[in-house]
């Protein structure tokens, strides 16, 4: 009892004013503390043994230094880790300037260049077959050779086993599905790197020749992109091993070649070699696979001569011409100049010679070969032309890249004259720059009226032009008239996939240069299009792709909404899933453009709708992330809604979200938030003075709260709200309710859990209760006694409820937590309280220091300091001294802060745990040092020279 009868009296406003920090008038210049640190080279001087401190000293004249970099000798951790880690430097130096070489190469053409490793997936996923494949598997054995065989034996031999491939020792492996033909082809790679590292060369080479040759088949037409892509990947692997083979022999004393090396640096041997390759490749006698294993290494002729690959080009086109399959040849003109792009992509002559080969063998396509070989595979016209579009796709792109516009004009030019020209037009919409297709889209629109509807569908040159004009504007005159003109054959097609694979595009086109009221018609004609037979369930990507672009552009939601056909355009998505993607597009549209709150009833009622669809979505087998995420989104809409001054409207707001959200908890604990702030928020306008009217809304608000609370399964937050709700109750001068809330939150503080899950892992709950609790004894001290209950009825409840919590073995929480109720009931003993509410008269205005208040203190007190000594006794074993020492030293404090240590009883006590806290060498010695130069400090002011004394009877110990 004597603590508290000896409470130190505080006098808060001078205590106030001596902690103060001094203001010092201060001049900043140009210095702003959020402005970026400029870091300066600084030279540091660092001391090995632990703990030194390093003396740093700076060769920058300037005054600001960044104290982080002042100890890493100018560079930080991570820079060190990288530079250890970088290829370039731990590797020898033929693998970093290989490496370095290879970069500096493939960015010859620029990152605007969509290189071929981009169309390689689309590619592989868009040509398939479900027919059988066949493939020659070559008999890839080396034969043994006697030890003592002349060189030309060995040479002799080589050549037998390029023979003995080309004359049919290989088998032919059959009825292959697609899968089982990629895993083979991916065996062949493989094959490829395993002869190439064992130094079976000739064996490789046989490899790359089989597989070329699977080139010149096309008894599956339909699958011979996907195969291209395939085989050309195993020669651009062959092409890589050749090149670094050779680059590897031209090293001297360990220096490799610079990366524009000529070949007057490249030594005999390297060169000898090099020709080696080529002559064997010459000797292959079928043109397919010679064509393509010289395509793959052309990059070597670097090694023979400077104008080797300009001399290569044109004869490697020539031979082209020799390939009679015009669907082969077009393949082939296409590996051309993809190899030409990366080795020599400054030599565009070439590449155009290649095209305009192609354009005068174009007329093959639809000759009586072609035509005869697609009646036996039964495969239509149409069909077989998109067989070549990533080929001339292609060839096309890389003749455009960074073309001048005459050499594209002169290009459209020759196409035009064609006839059946709709497959080229459509590879000069996809691969020429989009700029150009969209100055000339008239020009274009009139070229594809032109084209024959037979062999290449005309909806599909309309996508291609729109896809251009989605990245570039056409001339403002002409906008409407191509809209007109593209949807009139849009509107036409019958086929719901072909009519929706086009509206995606040109619907971007239409939300980007017009209004609302021709972005309606088109939503109504897709609607019109689609419903039919439920069309659109096979349409779902490309639904969820035109409200993507219908929001990207319209995000003025209040425009948004008067769209007539909008909502029912979102009526389309029935399957679920799809339909609660679409809604979070369209919530995070919203939470991300709507700058100020709203209270449109059109926005209102159709994201009400929106959310409910999300929310209805949630069910038991839903992950906690989706739940999460789901909450986040329609806890931004909530956000959003204000009606301004007329509160009860936005209660009733509140009252219909809770009734459409209840299944997501961070929604109604949203809600529960939003309730408190409104009735802050009428506090507010009236100052603090409620009218009846306000008084009975504002109760109304702390009622929402209150029905709504246990409706949450997370007890902390359950515990949170009640406290905050209480708050905001007693802040509201609703007394009654306030007391409300602190029982029920007293009342669930026995049902607190002894492990909680924390993000997913089970945490001990101990240190949240405390934070809870430290947190309510702080509103405590404030909240008046009620007249019927007895005095500090609510903090006898709690104490009551903390005396008989369980608490774990090992845990002092319970210890700290009646320390923290010493500094409550400190403060209340006080004449005046630190702190009040506005309008609220707490326990210092009702009692006024009354004798028989303070002895209800001093009593709760005693029970309080009784349970701290008896649980420090406690803690006199071995094993938990180091706790005790803690607890004592914690103890101590508190009496320091609010004991009056003028009284002898209270002054020995703190001697006596500041002893027992240094008693068994657990003492932390700098704390320890820390507070005796506090009390020493402290003894300085008039009214504190007794902690002189103290500070004399409080001895430090040492360790040892």
């Amino acid at each position: 009892s004597y603590f508290l009868r000896h409470a130190r009296v505080r006098n808060y406003v001078s205590e106030s004013e001596v902690c103060k920090l001094e203001s010092v008038p201060l001049d900043f210049g140009d210095y702003h503390p959020l402005k970026p640190i400029t870091v300066t080279e600084s030279k540091t001087k660092k001391m090995t043994r632990k703990g030194s401190t390093s003396s740093t000293s700076s060769s920058s004249s300037s005054s600001m230094m960044d104290p982080l970099s002042s100890v890493l000798d100018g560079t930080d951790p991570l820079s060190l880790f990288a530079a250890a880690a970088d290829p370039v430097t731990t590797a020898p130096p033929t693998d970093g300037a290989r490496r370095k070489r290879d970069k500096d190469e493939s960015s010859a053409v620029g990152s605007d260049f969509e290189p071929w490793s981009s169309k390689r997936g689309e590619i592989l996923a868009r040509y398939t077959t479900t027919e059988k494949l066949s493939i020659v598997s070559g008999g890839c054995h080396r034969k043994a050779t006697t030890t003592g065989s002349a060189v030309s034996e060995k040479v002799r031999t080589r050549l037998e086993e390029l023979d003995d491939l080309e004359e049919g020792s290989q088998k032919e492996l059959l009825n292959l599905t697609q899968q089982d033909y990629m895993n083979r082809i991916e065996e062949l790679n493989q094959s490829l790197k395993d002869a190439w590292s064992s130094d079976q060369k000739v064996k490789a080479l046989k490899i790359v020749i089989q597989c070329s040759k699977l080139l010149s088949d096309t008894t599956v037409i339909q699958f011979y992109p996907s195969k291209f892509v395939l085989i050309t990947d195993i020669l651009d692997t062959f092409g890589k091993l050749v090149y670094e083979r050779i680059l590897s022999m031209c090293v001297d004393n360990r220096v490799s070649l610079p990366d524009n090396f000529s070949p007057e640096s490249v030594n005999d041997t390297a060169k000898e070699t090099c020709l080696n390759w080529f002559f064997k490749i010459a000797s292959i006698r079928e043109l397919i696979p010679r064509f393509y294993v010289e395509a793959a290494i052309l990059k070597c002729n670097k090694f023979l001569s400077k104008t080797g690959i300009l001399e290569c080009l044109p004869r490697l086109t020539a031979m082209i011409r020799g390939i009679g399959d015009p669907l082969v040849a077009v393949y082939a003109r296409a590996y051309l100049c993809r190899v030409g792009m990366e080795v020599a992509p400054q030599l565009k002559e070439s590449l155009n010679k290649n095209f305009f080969d192609f354009l005068l063998t174009f007329k093959q396509i639809h000759g009586d070969t072609v035509q005869n070989q697609l009646v036996v595979q039964c495969v239509e016209i149409p069909l077989y032309l998109t067989l070549y579009s990533p080929a001339i796709d292609w060839i096309l792109q890389c003749i455009a890249y960074h073309a001048p516009d005459v050499l594209l004009t002169e290009m459209m030019e020759r196409c035009k004259k064609l006839g059946n020209n709709a497959l080229l037009l459509n590879s000069v919409m996809s691969a020429f720059r989009a700029e150009f297709i969209a100055a000339r889209s008239m020009h274009f629109i009139a070229m594809i009226k032109e084209c024959d509807e037979s062999g290449f569908p005309k909806h599909l040159l309309f996508r291609s032009l729109g896809l251009n004009l989605a990245l570039a504007d056409p001339p403002e005159n002409d906008r409407l008239q191509i809209l007109n003109e593209a949807w009139k054959v849009i509107t036409k097609l019958k086929n719901p996939q072909d009519y929706i694979n086009c509206a995606e595009v040109w619907v971007e086109y239409t939300c980007r240069h017009f209004t609302k009221r021709e972005v309606n018609t088109v939503l109504a004609d897709v609607i019109k299009h689609m419903t039919p037979d439920r069309a659109f369930e096979d349409a779902y990507p490309q639904l969820q792709s035109i409200i993507q672009k219908v929001i990207t552009y319209i995000y003025d939601f209040a425009l948004l909404f008067s769209v007539e056909k909008f909502l029912p355009f979102l009526d389309m998505f029935q399957k679920e899933s799809v339909r609660v993607e679409v809604c979070k597009c369209i919530m995070e549209s919203f939470i991300k453009h709507q700058q100020e709150s709203t209270k449109d009833p059109v926005i209102l009622n159709a994201l009400l709708h929106v959310c409910k669809t999300m929310h209805d979505s949630v069910n038991a087998l839903t992950l906690e992330d989706e739940k999460r995420m789901l909450a986040a989104l329609i806890n931004g809409f909530i956000k959003m809604v204000s009606f301004g001054r007329d509160f009860e409207q936005q209660l009733s707001f509140y009252v219909e979200a809770r009734s459409m959200f209840c299944n997501l908890e961070p929604v109604l604990v949203q809600l529960i938030h939003s309730v408190n702030q409104l009735a802050m928020e009428t506090r507010r306008v009236m100052k603090g003075n409620h009218s009846r009217k306000t008084a009975a809304f504002v109760r109304a608000c702390v009622a929402f709260c209150f029905i709504t609370i246990p409706s949450l399964s997370s007890i902390f937050t359950r515990l949170n709200l009640y406290l905050h709700s209480g708050q905001v109750a007693l802040a509201n001068q609703c007394l009654s309710q306030a007391d409300a809330f602190f029982k029920a939150a007293v009342s669930l503080v026995p049902e607190v859990p002894k492990m909680i899950s924390v993000d997913g892992k089970m945490r001990p709950s101990d240190a949240f209760l405390l934070e809870f609790l430290c947190n309510f004894f702080s509103t405590l001290l404030v909240v008046p006694d009620h007249p019927e209950q007895g005095v500090l009825f609510l903090v006898r409840g709690l104490l009551n409820v903390i005396q008989d919590y369980t608490w774990e073995d090992n845990s002092d929480d319970k210890v700290r937590i009646y320390t923290n109720v010493l500094h409550l009931l400190s403060a209340m003993a006080q004449e005046t309280f630190i702190y009040h509410v506005d309008k609220v008269d707490s326990n210092d205005t009702l009692y006024g220091g009354d004798s028989k208040f303070l002895a209800e203190i001093n009593k709760l007190s005693e029970t309080v300091v009784s349970q701290i000594l008896d649980h420090l006794k406690a803690l006199g074993k071995e094993e938990t001294l180091k706790r005790q020492s803690q607890l004592a030293h914690y103890f101590f404090n508190t009496i320091l802060a609010h004991g009056d240590l003028r009284n002898n009883r209270l002054n020995q006590l703190s001697v006596n745990l500041w002893n027992l806290a240094q008693k068994h060498g657990f003492a932390d010695t700098k704390t320890m040092v820390k507070t005796l130069e506090y009390i020493k400090r402290q003894s300085k002011q008039p009214e504190m020279s007794h902690f002189t004394e103290l500070a004399l009877r409080l001895p430090l110990q040492s360790r040892t």
